[in-house]
This record gives C-alpha cells, structure tokens and sequence, in this order.
C-alpha cells in the first residue's frame, strides 16, 4: 500500500513538461536569432519542455554517417606526408619514420563516437607495440569548415545530453549569436592529445590531400606498412581494431591491429581475413568548380 501511495505522489511527464516550461521561458528574441544563423551554426536541438510553448522554432540534431572503409592493395606504398602536430608545433614526414621496422598510420578525429569508444585502448596499444619499435601516427583529416561541432553555447540556458548539446538561446542585450567551435580543428586536437596522453604524434592535415592520398574514408581507419631493409614502407594491413562498436556491447580487445602487429614484427604472413574498420566518414572540404 506504501509504494502504491508513494507512486501516486509522483507527476506525470506532461506535468513535468509543463512546469519545466514555465520555470524556463525561452527570452524574446530566440526565434530572430535562430532565423539569422548560417546553416552549420544550426545544429542545435531545443529542449523538449520549449517545443510546446514555442513551435514555430526550427529543432537541428548533429548526426554522423556510418562508413566501411575502402580497400587498397596489399604492398601499397605508404605516400609521403609532411604535416604538423598541433600539441608541439613540430612538422612530422615520413621519413621521420625510417628507421622503424613497421608503421601504423591512424586516421581519428576528436569527436567521431567510434573513435571515442577506443581512444583509451588505443593509447594502451600503440604504448606496448612503440616500446617494440613500431612506428606510429595519427592523422585527423577532418574539415573544420562544413562540419564545426558546437561546444557551448552564448550562456543564456544550455545544458548537456551525451554528446548533444541543446540550448534554449541567447540572452537579451547581446549581439544574438551563437559560438561556434570546432572540435576537431587543431586547438581541441592539442587538447586531446594531451588529455589522453598519446604516446604518438597527432597530425593535422588541413587540405586533405594525406588523407586521399592513402584512401582513407572513415574514422577510426588502420594502416600497418611493413618496411624491409631500405624498400619502402608497403600496405601490410588495413581494417579494424575489433569486432567492438559503440552500444553492441562486444569486449574492446585490439585483436585484429594486435594481430597485425604482432605478424609484421615477427616477418610472419598474415593469415586471418582483414575486415574492413567501421566509423563516421571523413568530413570533406566542400567541392570548388
């Protein structure tokens, strides 16, 4: 009888709404703000209790595409590249990598999910496979100019829900527009490479042409290249770290880099299928006529 009591005490969801509304009315100018904000700033989700009381506002939802990475032949060359790491400043090229047996290229970025589910045991990776003299870089080749990432919002209401921020708009008495930063330009990549602690050099390829260079579509992507004497570094693995993604509940374990890795160290042949790596596609630089 007690907890039949105690449930009926509680307030239906509409009620909730409906009072969330009332505690939190949305300022005059929202809807004017809103309307002068250029296409990317858009990507804004309004919070629930105000669609009721203001349905005349637009409701935007950031959304990443899932993408396969392509196929490129065993025994592809690995390009050159010469691009710079935003934490130290310092410009890294290939040849920089010359005297490893082996090289694993990364191509991440800071906000994709399927990169934030591994980034831990990524780091846990590559630290244990540098200590036996792979080689190792990552590269974000993500274009900051069509896909900024909003952060914060100009503080009038705003408050986080996983990795969507929502905001009810902007105060009155300022200027009415909404900030804009992008995650994965190369300020937030220092950020993240230091957070993290990555053992490796954290790239920047702000025209993408390392990134199309090496056919890379997606993040995460792995490139292993095994290098023999003085040839060229050559394609030995490209595919996934494992079968685990974001929400399928499948153990992280590295198996299929780890095993890569362990075969190109020890000169043995890789035997087991290479399934190709699963994330959001590469964010491109719109195309100029």
């Amino acid at each position: 009888m007690a907890s039949t009591t105690r449930a009926g005490l509680l307030p239906s969801p509409s009620l909730l709404r409906s009072a969330s509304a009332a505690l939190l009315p949305p300022p005059p100018m929202i809807a004017s703000s809103l309307r002068t904000l250029s296409s990317p700033s858009r990507r804004l989700l309004l919070h629930p209790a105000l669609k009721p009381t203001r349905p005349d506002l637009p409701t935007f939802r950031v959304r990443a595409a899932r993408t396969v990475s392509g196929s490129v032949s065993l025994g592809f060359r690995a390009p050159h590249f010469e691009l710079p790491e935003p934490l130290t400043g310092k410009v890294w090229t290939l040849d920089d990598f010359e005297s490893c047996p082996a090289l694993l290229v990364m191509f991440i970025c800071n906000h994709c999910p399927f990169v934030k589910h591994l980034k831990r045991d990524i780091t846990k990776l590559t630290s244990f496979y540098m200590e036996k003299g792979l080689g190792v870089v990552a590269i974000s080749s993500n274009s900051s100019i069509t896909h900024p990432q909003v952060r914060r919002i100009v503080p009038y209401r705003c408050f986080n829900q996983g990795s969507v921020w929502y905001g009810t708009g902007v105060p009155s008495g300022t200027s009415g527009r909404i900030k804009r930063y992008t995650l994965d330009g190369p300020e937030f990549m220092a950020e993240e490479a230091k957070l993290f602690k990555y053992p490796f050099p954290y790239l920047f390829d702000e025209s993408q042409d390392v990134a199309r260079a090496f056919g890379a579509v997606c993040t995460p992507e792995f490139f292993v290249f095994k290098k023999d004497g003085r040839r060229p570094f050559e394609l030995f693995y490209r595919g996934q770290f494992d079968d685990s993604r974001p929400s399928n509940n499948v153990p992280i374990t590295g198996r299929d880099l780890s095993r890569a890795i362990d075969c190109v160290l020890s000169g043995q042949l890789l035997t087991s299928a290479q399934k190709p790596s699963v994330g959001c596609s590469i964010k491109w630089h719109p195309k100029t006529t």
